[in-house]
């Protein structure tokens, strides 16, 4: 699989035949994936904001992951740098709850 986009209806780790919900677990696991799309969720913004949202992602990786997502339907190229689309924002929406989930989750850790 390497480098290639996690797509529904392709072989995504932990399903062979690409369910869909698996090949979204896959491409959202990768690194700084769900970082973009809530980098993106307030509007526009360019490469080198992005970069400073992800703070240790290496130029090379983010390319990459930009290309993915794009290649997934979730962000696109606008002249002020990169957007999420409308699935990419109705994904973001979904997302949004297991943020507050998660820091509800640490504090019952003590962390």
């Amino acid at each position: 699989m390497g480098n290639k986009t996690p797509l529904p209806g392709k072989p995504v780790r932990g399903s062979k035949s690409g369910v869909p919900v698996m090949a979204l677990l896959d491409l959202l696991g990768r690194s700084w994936a769900m970082g973009i799309i809530w980098g993106l969720s307030e509007g526009p913004v360019t490469f080198r904001k992005i970069q400073s949202y992800c703070e240790t992602l290496s130029p090379t990786t983010l390319n990459v992951r930009l290309k993915e997502l794009s290649k997934a339907g979730l962000i696109e190229k606008v002249p002020e740098g990169y957007s999420l689309t409308a699935l990419g924002y109705e994904l973001f929406l979904l997302i949004t709850p297991l943020g507050s989930w998660a820091k509800k989750w640490a504090r019952s850790l003590g962390r």
